[in-house]
């Protein structure tokens, strides 16, 4: 008989994901929620949620393995729907010790102390919040529960401090609030789950920025892809995902035991994850910016293009409760990039690509997949789920011999793909 697999966040991109799976003719994948029940809404009502994976579990008469590849709160709802029903994965303790960042930076400061910034939480309705802080700027503040960057901020002095707390007070219980539901419902030590301090203040990271891919089977910490996190020139906001990685073995060893630690340490069990990491070359140092309890589906195209099969079979067979099997470069490239095209003024889009000017493109890239983020008639500022600084118009995949025939790809991609944005002051071609 076929495996019943629920996925929290079933969109048709990382449908197809799963569906090229070898594994796949084994199981039957149903949506738990689909991306547009759980991100397309205006509360996020956790249980309503509940009641509904129930419902829908129930009319399928069971479930094998729940997964999710989007972050809060597909991934806070997993180990809550795995311990119900009794199927393998984690506990939602460890979850929650990656989710709540505070918590997280606390659990890592036993065991890799000199590997995390400096940090502290604070109240951004507290109108002394800057002086109670007590840190030099610049450094970055971002609400405890967050994700992609949403309402994160690097603060240069008290007046940009306020103001972007403005911003931050009016949006940050969309997220928030349900997470705090869950941390007060579910047995989670008061310190954490009645906290008052909603955001966390920690000192700036620099450096070569990378992402580790792991899971933890059975107590064993595996680390198998090392992805590096590409910049925008002269800004924060993410230019590319580059795979593999293109830092030193030695450098890669350093940053793998340092997540083997961090992972043991929280206890988190037969399921994914990955992290994210800065390497300061000048000071020769590795720093942890933060832990996601899931596969990131923005490396699951680059990886199949490496290994000739996503990491979603990671995902896969930790939640059936079976060792993963290891990653072979099987894939039809030997570098692979996940380029994020991004505009950095907020407008009307009067335009997108036609299907017909991608169909030719790929025609010319083989492997080349393209994901358009927006539609004709939407304003920017209604996208859902962006860093602070940036609209992200379209995610664009590329498979190629090296780097440099990567970027050329790209360049000729953007020169083939045209955007038209009705900015906010003037209209212009992207």
């Amino acid at each position: 008989m076929k495996k019943q697999v629920f996925v929290i966040g079933l969109d048709d991109f990382n449908k197809k994901k799963l569906e090229n799976l070898p594994e796949a003719k084994n199981c039957d994948f149903h949506a738990a929620l689909s991306i547009q029940e759980m991100r397309k809404v205006e509360n996020i009502d956790i249980k309503a949620f509940l009641e509904l994976i129930d419902k829908r579990i129930k009319e399928n008469g069971g479930i094998d393995g729940i997964v999710s590849y989007f972050d809060f709160p597909g991934t806070t709802l997993v180990p809550i729907i795995a311990k119900k029903y009794d199927i393998p994965g984690t506990s939602l303790e460890s979850v929650l010790k990656c989710e709540n960042k505070y918590w997280s930076r606390l659990e890592q400061s036993k065991v890799i102390p000199d590997h995390i910034p400096m940090f502290k939480a604070f109240d951004p309705f507290d109108e002394n919040a800057f002086e109670k802080i007590e840190m030099i700027t610049p450094y970055w503040t971002k609400p405890i529960k967050s994700f992609r960057s949403f309402l994160a901020y690097k603060i240069n002095g008290e007046e940009q401090f306020y103001t972007n707390m403005e911003e931050v007070k009016k949006h940050i219980d969309h997220i928030s609030e349900p997470f705090n539901v869950i941390m007060k419902e579910n047995d989670i030590p008061a310190e954490f789950s009645q906290m008052n301090e909603t955001c966390i203040a920690e000192s700036s990271l620099t450096g070569h920025m990378c992402t580790v891919e792991g899971y933890s089977y059975q107590g064993n910490v595996v680390v198998y892809g090392l992805v590096d996190s590409i910049r925008e020139e002269d800004r924060s906001s993410f230019g590319r995902y580059e795979y593999p990685s293109s830092l030193p073995q030695e450098i890669q060893f350093r940053i793998a035991d340092i997540a083997r630690r961090v992972i043991t340490q929280i206890e988190y069990d037969n399921a994914p994850f990955n992290m994210e990491f800065f390497y300061n070359q000048t000071a020769d140092e590795v720093y942890m910016l933060e832990i996601n309890p899931r596969i990131s589906q923005s490396h699951s195209d680059i990886f199949e293009k490496i290994h000739g099969v996503s990491h979603h079979s990671i995902m896969l067979s930790l939640a059936l409760g079976e060792k993963p099997k290891t990653l072979k470069n099987q894939g039809e490239f030997n570098k692979a990039a996940n380029f994020m095209l991004r505009t950095f003024e907020s407008g009307k889009v009067i335009k997108t690509p036609t299907q017909s000017e991608i169909n030719i493109l790929k025609k010319f890239i083989p492997g080349l997949e393209i994901k358009i983020n927006v539609k004709e008639g939407q304003h920017l500022s209604d996208l859902q789920n962006q860093d602070s600084y940036s609209f992200e118009l379209a995610n664009i995949f590329i498979g190629a011999r090296d780097q440099r025939e990567l970027v050329d790809k790209y360049n000729q991609c953007v020169e083939g793909l045209s955007f038209e944005i009705e900015y906010d002051e003037a209209t212009q071609l992207y």
